[in-house]
């Protein structure tokens, strides 16, 4: 068996694997496209089709949604041999020009969207924002997300935070112009390695950090947060996501609301956020903090939330797929329980669930949220 296979089959621990097929069975695109998480681990075992599997066009299907691995009963991460395939097409440059794209505009101005760093505070404009300095005590240091910096769908969240930050007296600081991708979905779209892209945002990102002194990092994208708290042993502050922050607040009553609301809403657990790292309650706690509103559950929530296809860089990266979309599936969900408000805690999920409300035609019926959207609703 040559090196370069001996390496891949330890680094993934393809031997553990018992090929028990829950991790195909339990794989929410496998229902739309030809993806078997399960023959991709089996057949990576053979040194002679390595090559052959890394150019199938359904590794690019994959999610990184992580039920794979909650499924697996040997505690494996089948989804992360599927990014591996995915380093090995990227190390030959042979990879789809989005990808490649993304990739080459991460490296150059520090985001996956082809935007200028000097655009990626535009969204402050108008709004009374502090900033952190470097060496500068600050409590909560505000991580922003490239999407919600450059999307104007979603540039909402920041926004909205700005405001309940500001109503709650809390000790804050963003980052501006300084700021660079987290990396996550770089990880995802293969640019991985020793000398990968992944790996030199990870340690210019913790050097930059490191130089703030911060009691936490709030991250606004559930990408975000699971990157910088799961892929970065050396940063020296705690991290958390927003909804970490707003259960403070409103358990402190420094955050309180005098409007009433009286919608029905359904949360969706993002991928990352959820099945990733195990955050379920804080953003339902928030939710039945909103007066007036009355909160529904899908069938399929938690663990067994249904993923909305947006992450694993299938922002960037085409897919071959059949039937209907699971964020289509998810939207006709929400409508079934009578939802006025499909609520999320993920810039991703914005983008795809609007997407498939629109598809569907359901936008008389309800709209998509972001959860620091409502709040900021609530706010005057």
């Amino acid at each position: 068996m040559n090196t370069e296979v001996q390496s891949f089959i330890q680094k993934y621990d393809l031997l553990g694997c018992i090929q028990c097929g829950r991790c195909t069975g339990g794989c929410p695109v496998n229902t739309r496209t030809d993806l078997n998480v399960r023959r991709i681990v089996y057949d990576a075992l053979d040194e002679d089709v390595l090559e052959e599997l890394a150019n199938l066009p359904e590794i690019w299907d994959c999610t990184a949604c992580h039920t794979c691995a909650i499924r697996c009963p040997k505690g494996l991460k089948p989804m992360e041999v599927l990014v591996g395939l995915r380093n090995i097409l990227v190390e030959s440059g042979v990879i789809q020009p989005t990808v490649r794209d993304a990739l080459e505009s991460a490296f150059r101005e520090g985001n996956p969207w082809d935007k200028p760093r000097a655009m990626r505070s535009d969204w402050m404009e108008g709004l009374e924002v502090k900033m952190a300095e470097p060496g500068v005590r600050v409590e909560n240091l505000v991580f922003v997300c490239c999407t919600i910096a450059y999307d104007p769908r979603v540039q909402a969240i920041a926004r909205n935070m700005v405001k309940i930050l500001n109503k709650s007296g809390v000790d804050y600081g963003f980052l501006s112009t300084d700021e660079s991708c987290c990396a996550s979905e770089i990880f995802n779209l293969g640019e991985i390695g020793e000398d990968g892209l992944f790996e030199m945002m990870v340690e210019d990102n913790t050097e930059f950090l490191n130089d703030y002194d911060v009691g936490r990092i709030v991250a606004l994208s559930p990408h975000c947060y699971d990157a910088l708290k799961n892929q970065y042993p050396d940063l020296k502050a705690e991290v958390i996501h927003y909804t970490h922050l707003l259960k403070e607040l409103l358990e402190e009553e420094k955050l309180t609301f005098d409007k009433e609301f009286p919608q029905k809403i359904v949360y969706h657990d993002p991928c990352f956020l959820g099945k990733q790292n195990n955050v379920y309650d804080e953003p339902r706690y928030v939710l039945s903090q909103i007066p007036g509103a009355e909160q529904v559950e899908f069938e399929r929530n938690r663990e067994r939330s249904l993923c909305c296809e947006g992450g694993g860089g299938r922002m960037w990266a085409e897919t071959e797929s059949h039937g209907e979309r699971l964020a289509e599936i998810r939207a006709q969900d929400a409508k079934d329980l009578g939802a006025t408000i499909l609520a999320v805690a993920c810039p991703f999920c914005v983008l795809t669930l609007d997407d498939a409300i629109k598809a569907k035609g359901f936008e008389e019926e309800m709209r998509v949220a972001d959860i620091s959207e409502l709040l900021g609703e609530l706010i005057d």
